[in-house]
């Protein structure tokens, strides 16, 4: 096996809450008020939908989908949700720095150095903010492929630190059962002095809909002996 290889879990497909707008003839990002999930195929009109996508819209109000029913792959949150910062090369796409506030490993000509991490408000190399926290929350939608995942990436801080914390607590509540509560992605909305007061959305972990936190370790608990029961081992897994 190559040495250093980053294994991840298989990705099926992508969340995101944003779009794809033309705007004086130019494709541009725009932010959504609504998941969206697509395959991992873009076409010339944006990303090609996933099938889920439409499951899940149908059964919403209003066909808005801002709630997703999903599964954590792992019991460990920082397998689950990893985050750092990262600037990348506008022209390749591929990260130039990538640091978690305390040391960073950058390339440069002479290969890949070690440097301290000041964040990007201090950094000397970062211009024009091009320094970003980068997130990226794998989770299970299918469970026809219970060791798949479905990817959202994030670049915003108010994701990122509510998806860090509520794995945390809810690792912490189920005693490490992470993988069996019933969970889902919610869409939030709030506004800021930052925003203008306009809306900003966000990604919560909540539980699903109908089921409180006792509840919920509850069926943990039975999910967890089932597993074993069969021969799963979710320890050596994690």
């Amino acid at each position: 096996m190559i040495k250093g290889l980053a294994i991840t879990p298989p990705i099926l497909g992508r969340i995101s809450i944003g779009k794809v707008v033309e705007k004086n003839g130019k494709r541009l990002p725009e932010r959504d008020d609504q998941f969206t999930i697509t395959s991992q195929i873009q076409g010339k009109d944006g990303w090609v939908k996933h099938p889920l996508d439409e499951q899940l819209r149908a059964k919403a109000p209003n066909q808005k989908l801002r709630s997703i029913p999903v599964r954590m792959i792992f019991n460990d949150p920082e397998l689950n949700l990893r985050a750092e910062y990262s600037l990348f090369d506008r022209q390749t796409g591929r990260p130039v720095c990538v640091g978690n506030g305390e040391t960073c490993q950058r390339q440069t000509n002479q290969g890949i150095e070690q440097h301290p991490c000041p964040s990007p408000d201090l950094c000397p190399l970062v211009q024009g903010g091009n320094c970003k926290p980068f997130g990226r929350l794998h989770v299970n939608l299918d469970e026809s492929d219970e060791l798949g995942s479905f990817i959202f990436r994030t670049t915003g801080f108010n994701s990122i630190r509510t998806l860090a914390a509520r794995l945390s607590y809810y690792h912490a509540s189920s005693n490490g059962l992470l993988s069996c509560l019933p969970l889902q992605l919610t869409l939030r909305g709030k506004s800021t002095t930052q925003s203008y007061r306009t809306p900003v959305y966000y990604v919560d972990l909540t539980l699903r809909d109908g089921v409180n936190l006792q509840q919920a370790i509850q069926m943990a608990k039975e999910i967890d002996q089932q597993s074993k029961a069969s021969g799963f081992n979710q320890h050596a897994f994690s």
